[in-house]
C-alpha cells in the first residue's frame, strides 16, 4: 500500500551552517521581539512550548498579541489561562484552531469552543508529543495503542460547533492495524511554520538547555518548526554548556531572543501543610483515599491523577514508591514549603512540587515513552463513568463540559500497567458504573479495579465486575441498587479495607 503524507518535511541546516569554520552552528540572535517574529503572518501554524504556564515563551506570545496576526493554528498542550500565555491570543480572537490535549481551567478557551468561535482538535497528550517528535525526526506517521476504540480512533469528535450547539466539523477516523495481537491506530506527524520555545540558557552557537520541568513540550517542538525561535533567560559563551548537557542541539535553532524579567506565573501554588496531622474523616472522599492508599506496593512506579489519587500518596509509609508525572518528572517529592516554590517545577496537575534525590527530569515525549512502553506499574485516576467490561469515560460531556483527555488516554492504554479508578459511586443520584458508558470513552476494556466509598470492584476478563470488598453499612442489595451494571460476588468478599493513619 502506498500512502501520501502531505505537508511533512525534514528540517535541514542552512548553507551558512554547513560551511562554518568552527564546526559549530550559529543561530541568529535578535535584539527585539518584533525582529524575532518579523515573518510570522496571518494563517501560520505555530508550535508553542510549555505545559500550563510552565516554560511558555511569554515575551514571544506578547509580541504576537501586539502584532495582531490572525487565523493562527496553535499547537500547544493547552492554552494558558484567560489573561496570560496563549489565553491572550484567544481573547483577541487571533487563533482559528487549537491542537491541544487539555482545555483545563481556561474558561475562555472552553467558551469559544462550545459556542463555535474556535476550532479545537483535541489530541491525547502523549500522542501529541509523539506526533511533534515524529515531525521533527522526519517520520510522517506512526502507530500507537492510545485512543483505540474511542472517538480518536472512530472519528466524530467535535472540532467545531455551530452557533446552535450542533457539530459543524468532526474528526476523521484513524487507520487501524494489529501488531502482535494488539490493536493500534495510525497518527500523522505534526510540524509547524514556526516553533516558539522557552529555554533557560542558550550558548552563542544556539544550543539550548531547559530548567527543571520547563522542558516539557519545548524540546520536541524545537525540532519540528520550519523556523525555531527560542526565548531564553541567559546567553553564555560557546563551551560554557558541556556538550552532554545540551538538550536541543543548535542545528534545530534558527533564532534566539534573550529576555529578563519573565513573570513565570504559578497557576496552582500548592504548599506543604505544616500540620499534616489532620485526621481523615469517614466522608465518602476520605474513605476512598484510605482504601486507595493500599494499592501501593514496595518498589513500584506509579502515575497518580489529581485529587483523590494524589492525596492517597500522602499515606505511603514503610515502602518505596516512585511517582511519575507525565509532564516530565520521575521521582516526585512533597509539595514545597512557603518560599521554596519554583515556577519551573510543577506536576501534571500544574501544582508546585519538589523532587527527591535520585529523581530525573525530561521532555514530554520521553515521559510518554515510559508510559506507553509499559514501564509505569500503576495508574490511578478519576472517572465519570466505568462500564461492566472496564471501559472508562472521564474527559468530556458533549456540548456541556470539555476539559480534554490530557494524558489519560495514554496512561490507560498502556499494556502491563494496572489501572485503578477512584470515584464516588454515584453523582447526585446518577449511576456511574454502567453496562455501557454513555459518555465519550477514554479507553476500552482498560480498567482493572474500581474503588468507591461503598465497595471495591475487580474487573475480570471474560467475567466483568466482581464485588471484592464492601463498606460497613452496605449490603449486596444496596450495592446493586446503586450500580446499573450487573456483577458477581467474590466468594472471598470482605469488608472494605482502610489504611491505618
Amino acid at each position: 500500500m502506498i500512502r501520501s503524507f502531505i505537508g511533512h518535511h525534514i528540517k535541514r541546516p542552512s548553507f551558512r551552517r554547513l560551511i562554518s569554520s568552527t564546526g559549530a552552528c550559529h543561530a541568529e540572535f535578535c535584539d527585539t521581539v518584533d525582529h524575532a517574529i518579523r515573518d510570522i503572518k496571518d494563517g501560520d501554524k505555530l508550535l508553542v512550548g510549555g505545559f500550563g504556564l510552565c516554560g511558555i515563551p511569554e515575551f514571544l506570545i506578547d509580541g504576537l498579541q501586539q502584532k495582531g496576526v490572525k487565523n493562527l493554528t496553535c499547537v500547544s498542550n493547552n492554552a494558558g489561562v484567560d489573561d496570560f500565555g496563549l489565553g491572550l491570543l484567544l481573547q483577541n480572537k487571533q487563533v482559528k484552531r487549537m491542537i491541544s490535549s487539555y482545555v483545563g481551567e481556561n474558561a475562555e478557551f472552553e467558551r469559544q469552543f462550545l459556542t463555535g468561535e474556535l476550532e479545537v482538535e483535541l489530541t491525547p497528550q502523549g500522542t501529541l508529543a509523539e506526533r511533534i517528535r515524529a515531525g521533527g525526526a522526519g517520520v510522517p506517521a506512526f502507530y500507537t495503542p492510545t485512543g483505540y476504540g474511542t472517538l480518536i480512533h472512530r472519528g466524530g469528535s467535535p472540532i467545531k460547533y455551530n452557533n446552535d450547539g450542533t457539530v459543524a466539523i468532526t474528526s476523521q477516523p484513524r487507520e487501524e492495524r494489529v501488531f502482535n495481537g494488539r490493536n493500534y491506530i495510525m497518527e500523522e506527524a505534526i510540524t509547524g511554520d514556526f516553533a516558539l520555545v522557552k529555554a533557560y540558557k542558550a550558548d552563542e552557537a544556539g544550543n539550548l538547555v531547559f530548567r527543571q520541568s520547563a522542558n516539557n513540550f519545548n524540546q520536541p517542538m524545537a525540532t519540528a518548526g520550519n523556523i525555531t525561535i527560542a526565548e531564553v533567560e541567559e546567553v553564555v559563551p560557546v563551551g560554557a554548556i558541556p556538550p552532554e548537557d545540551v538538550h536541543v542541539p543548535c542545528i534545530f535553532v534558527d533564532r534566539v531572543l534573550q529576555r529578563s524579567g519573565h513573570q513565570k506565573r504559578i497557576e496552582k501554588l500548592t504548599l506543604l501543610k505544616e500540620d499534616p496531622g489532620k485526621k481523615l474523616s469517614d466522608s465518602p472522599r476520605d474513605r476512598i483515599i484510605r482504601r486507595a492508599a493500599l494499592e501501593f506496593t514496595d518498589g513500584m512506579f506509579a502515575n497518580l491523577g489529581i485529587g483523590i489519587p494524589m492525596m492517597a500518596a500522602n499515606y505511603i509509609s514503610g515502602i518505596t514508591v516512585t511517582l511519575q508525572s507525565e509532564n516530565g518528572i520521575l521521582g516526585l517529592g512533597p509539595f514545597p514549603r512557603e518560599g521554596q516554590q519554583d515556577p519551573d517545577l510543577i506536576n501534571a496537575g500544574k501544582q508546585t512540587v519538589t523532587v527527591l534525590p535520585g529523581s530525573s527530569l525530561f521532555s514530554s515525549d520521553t515521559s510518554f515513552g515510559m508510559i506507553r512502553g509499559g514501564h509505569v506499574d500503576l495508574t490511578m485516576l478519576g472517572g465519570l463513568q466505568v462500564s461492566a467490561r472496564g471501559d472508562l469515560a472521564n474527559w468530556m460531556i458533549p456540548g456541556k463540559m470539555v476539559k480534554g483527555m490530557g494524558g489519560a488516554m495514554d496512561l490507560v492504554g498502556s499494556a502491563g500497567t494496572t489501572v485503578v479508578v477512584t470515584m464516588e459511586h454515584t453523582a447526585r443520584g446518577a449511576h456511574k458504573i454502567l453496562p455501557e458508558c454513555t459518555l465519550p470513552l477514554t479507553g476500552t476494556q482498560v480498567v482493572d479495579k474500581i474503588i468507591t466509598e461503598k465497595c471495591v470492584f475487580n474487573i475480570v476478563k471474560d467475567v466483568g465486575l466482581v464485588l471484592a470488598e464492601i463498606a460497613e453499612g452496605e449490603t449486596i442489595d444496596s450495592i446493586r441498587g446503586a450500580t446499573s451494571a450487573s456483577f458477581e460476588v467474590s466468594p472471598g468478599l470482605k469488608p472494605l479495607e482502610q489504611i491505618k493513619v
